[in-house]
Formats: structure tokens, C-alpha cells, sequence
């Protein structure tokens, strides 16, 4: 192969195709790093991908041959096109955490089994030369374990978004899953120094890894819950990435191994940013230990006042600065167009209206931009959490929409909440407060809300959509 005489033309097609799929695929990742870009990056990693899968049937060779089964691989592409074009075109605004961890899930599982396919073909010829120790098992034995905790993660993960799996809270469950860590750790390096005439001999060493990654991946996440899971999405994705980076690794595969790199480096990076953001070690998330793990105040300790629809479109209308803190109930709602037409009214009076966007807020990372960009809210009109907060005291209205655990006062002020430590949107610094809610519910991790009892505070009660279509309706009547 150092020999470019050696190059066919098929191979050198191959070649320069993965490259152009490279190149757009990072393309497609710097234009999603901006929602007005994000569409076209979407679509231009999916041309490079597309080309890829063409480039690699039409040209690729192994042992001088093409490859087989073209029928069966199209035929499954088209199956599998077919479905994911059919649940993604229907999935729901607010089901679209349970569906990115499903399809994140699915990347797991495909690394696993191509590990599990490939482990007992390594060549005999050089387990002979290098045994075990090479870098040809390593790629197989990563590719299996991350795989497959990113599997099995991530089907949690999408278990407990749904709301059928609930948190499992134990305290040594951390020592536990460092233990089930070291175990598979020990399992790599055994398989690799085992001395044996072909790699087959060692299956059940494999299927025993399996079956411990499995219930790792499940008890790293299980303990895992309320505010938390958008890191833990993001760092399954990347466990993904480098599980397909690890195939790229094994087939000498650039435009797999680009792929998977910038999965997995993308992924990594939105983690670690994330955990600074939640106050949160990475350690933490990898052995599915989060929160004080204490006992939260969960007695209610005040009373609520209530306002009135006239009385919240006045306050509103007549003040200068209002920001709007939405969260998960604003997604479940589907209101973000008529909180937006909202924010509209408000401007056309002079005020100025503003998101504050919470790193975690709803169930995945980005989860709020991606719904307030579907109603067209001008991105420059989203702001950060840390970077809206020294502004708040000057805000005249703050109104909370199916917000909950991060504008929770607990996170500053209770050590034995699960969500102490965590940067929230300083709410009650806020001259004035407006809660939308349905009820005096608590949010996704089940502790109560002191800001809710803030004499500064007002509720107003109701579904979203239909508390925001009458509070418009109130707005243009004044």
C-alpha cells in the first residue's frame, strides 16, 4: 500500500470521496454551532454521509473483492430510511429528548455489534505475530464496551424521559459502578494478554464483557434524574462517537473515523462545558452520581398569591423590561408561537423583551433554542443564564413559562437538596414575578420551588398555550 502504483482507480475514487464527506461533515458541525445555520449543516453532513455509504458500496474492496450482499444492504438502508423518516416526521416537540436518546442508542448498539461480529475473524496470522496486544483488538474490545453502555444508557435514559423508569437513589451505587468499571478496565487488558491461536477462543470472555457492560450502562444512569439528564444525554452521544470512531479505527475507514472523532470530541466538549455549567465533576456523571443526595425540603412552607389575566397584561404592557424564562411546560404546551406573538405585542409597546436559557432547561442540551428557533424568536433575543442573571434586578416583570428546577432557589440556598451547586436563573432577583403553571406540581426532580412562595411572586394557573392565547388577547385590549 505504500506503493501509489498500488492505488486503483476504484480505491482512489474511495479515497477522495471520504475526504469530501469529511470535510462536510465538519462543515455541517461549525454550522450547527448557530441555529440560523444549523439546517444547512444538518443537510450537508447528510450529503457526506450519503456519499460515503455510496462511495463504500460501489468501490470498496477487501482480499481484492467487492462487497457482497449489495441486495440485502440496500434493501435494509431503505428499511431503515423509511422508519426514521416516519418517526421523525411525527415524533413530537416534547418527545424529542425520549427520540435523540433512541436514535443515540442506536449508534451504540450498531459499534457493539460490530465489534461482537468482528472479534472472532481477527486473523489468526496476526494474532500469531503481535498476539493479543495490538491495536486491531483494542479498537474491537473499546468499540464493544462504550458501545454497549452507550446502548444500554441511553434506552434508560430514553425509559426515564418517558416516565415509565424512575430514579434509583442509592449511595453507594457510586462505588458500585467504579467496581463494575475496574472490572471492565481488567477484562481489556486480560483479553489482550491472553496467548492464543485465534481470537475465537476467547468468545465467552466477550459475552461475559457484554453482559457487565450492559448493567453498567443501566446503573450509570439509573440514579441519574432531574435537571441532570441533559449532561447525561450529551455524554452517552459521545460515548457513541468514539464507540463509531473505534469501527473507523477497525475498517481503515477515514470518513467513519472523522465521523465518530467529531461525534465524540463534540460530544465531550458539550459535557465537560455543561458539568461547569451545572457545577457538576465529570467523574460524577461517569459512575451516575449527581445532586447533594440529600433530603429536599418538600414541605410546602408558605402561601401563594394568584393574579389575575387583566392584571398580569397590565403589569406587563407597562413595564420597560421583561424577560421570559421558558421551560419543559412551555414544550409540552406546544405555546412557543403564542409566546412569541406575545413577546411581539410587548415590543410594539415599547418593552423590552428577552429569553433567559438555561444550559439544562427541558430534557436535552439545546432543548429551549431549538423550540423557540421553530417559532421564529430571533436568536439575538435568547440569552444565557450567566449572562441574564446581573441584569435581573434591573428587570421589571420575570415570567417563569412551565419552568421549574432551574430557577429553584434550592440550588443556592438548600446543601441537602439533589440540586445544590447548581447555577440557576436568578429569578427572584427579578423586580416583579410572574409563574405560569398548570398546578403547585414540582418539577422533574420532585422537590419543591421556594421561589413559588416569594412575596414577590404572582401564579397565574392554567395550561400554558391557552393562559398565553388570553393573556395576548388581554394585551390588545388595553
Amino acid at each position: 500500500m505504500n506503493d501509489i502504483s498500488q492505488f486503483s482507480f476504484g480505491i482512489s475514487t474511495l479515497e477522495i470521496i471520504y475526504v469530501i464527506a469529511s470535510v462536510l461533515f465538519i462543515l455541517g458541525l461549525k454550522m450547527l454551532s448557530h441555529p440560523l445555520t444549523a439546517r444547512k449543516g444538518n443537510i450537508l453532513a447528510a450529503v457526506g454521509m450519503v456519499l460515503a455509504i455510496i462511495a463504500t458500496i460501489l468501490f470498496h474492496q477487501k482480499d481484492g473483492k467487492p462487497i457482497g450482499n449489495i441486495g440485502l444492504i440496500i434493501a435494509a438502508i431503505a428499511v431503515g430510511t423509511i422508519i426514521g423518516w416516519l418517526v421523525a416526521k411525527r415524533v413530537k416537540m416534547t418527545a424529542m429528548p425520549q427520540l435523540v436518546s433512541l436514535f443515540n442508542g442506536m449508534g451504540g448498539a450498531a459499534a457493539a455489534l460490530i465489534s461482537m461480529m468482528e472479534f472472532p475473524n481477527i486473523s489468526a496470522e496476526l494474532v500469531a505475530r503481535t498476539g493479543m496486544a495490538n491495536g486491531h483488538v483494542l479498537a474491537i474490545l473499546l468499540g464493544l464496551v462504550i458501545g454497549t453502555v452507550s446502548w444500554a444508557g441511553s434506552m434508560i435514559a430514553f425509559g426515564k424521559l418517558d416516565g415509565w423508569i424512575g430514579d434509583m437513589r442509592i449511595k453507594a451505587m457510586k462505588y458500585v459502578n467504579l467496581t463494575i468499571l475496574a472490572v471492565l478496565i481488567g477484562f481489556v487488558v486480560y483479553i489482550m494478554t491472553r496467548e492464543v491461536q485465534t481470537a475465537s477462543e476467547l468468545m465467552p470472555l466477550i459475552y461475559t464483557m457484554f453482559v457487565i457492560a450492559v448493567i453498567y450502562g443501566v446503573l450509570f444512569v439509573m440514579p441519574i434524574g432531574g435537571a441532570d439528564m441533559p449532561v447525561v444525554i450529551s455524554l452517552l452521544n459521545s460515548f457513541t462517537g468514539v464507540a463509531a470512531a473505534m469501527g473507523g479505527f477497525l475498517y481503515n475507514n477515514q470518513a467513519m473515523l472523522t465521523g465518530g472523532i467529531l461525534v465524540g470530541s463534540a460530544g465531550t466538549i458539550l459535557t465537560i462545558l455543561m458539568c461547569k455549567a451545572m457545577n457538576r465533576s465529570l467523574l460524577n456523571v461517569i459512575v451516575g452520581v449527581f445532586g447533594g443526595g440529600g433530603q429536599a425540603n418538600n414541605t410546602e412552607v408558605g402561601s401563594v398569591k394568584e393574579i389575575s389575566l387583566s392584571d398580569a397584561a397590565v403589569l406587563l404592557s407597562f413595564s420597560r423590561k421583561v424577560v421570559i424564562v421558558p421551560g419543559y411546560g412551555l414544550a409540552v404546551a406546544q405555546a412557543q408561537h403564542i409566546c412569541h406573538e406575545l413577546d411581539k405585542l410587548l415590543e410594539e409597546k415599547g418593552v423590552e423583551v428577552k429569553y433567559a436559557i438555561h444550559p439544562v432547561a427541558g430534557r436535552m442540551p439545546g432543548h429551549m433554542n431549538v423550540l423557540l428557533a421553530e417559532a421564529d424568536v430571533p436568536y439575538e433575543q435568547l440569552i444565557e443564564s450567566d449572562e441574564i442573571n446581573p441584569d435581573l434586578p434591573n428587570t421589571d416583570v420575570l415570567v417563569v413559562i412551565g419552568a421549574n428546577d432551574v430557577v429553584n432557589p434550592a440550588a443556592e440556598d438548600d446543601p441537602s437538596s439533589p440540586i445544590y451547586g447548581m447555577p440557576i436563573i436568578k429569578a427572584r432577583d427579578a423586580k416583579n414575578i410572574i409563574v405560569m403553571k398548570r398546578g403547585m406540581g414540582k418539577g422533574y426532580a420532585a422537590i419543591e420551588n421556594m421561589l413559588f412562595f416569594n412575596d414577590k411572586t404572582r401564579m397565574l394557573f392554567g395550561d400554558a398555550k391557552g393562559t398565553l392565547q388570553n393573556l395576548v388577547n388581554e394585551v390588545k385590549s388595553l
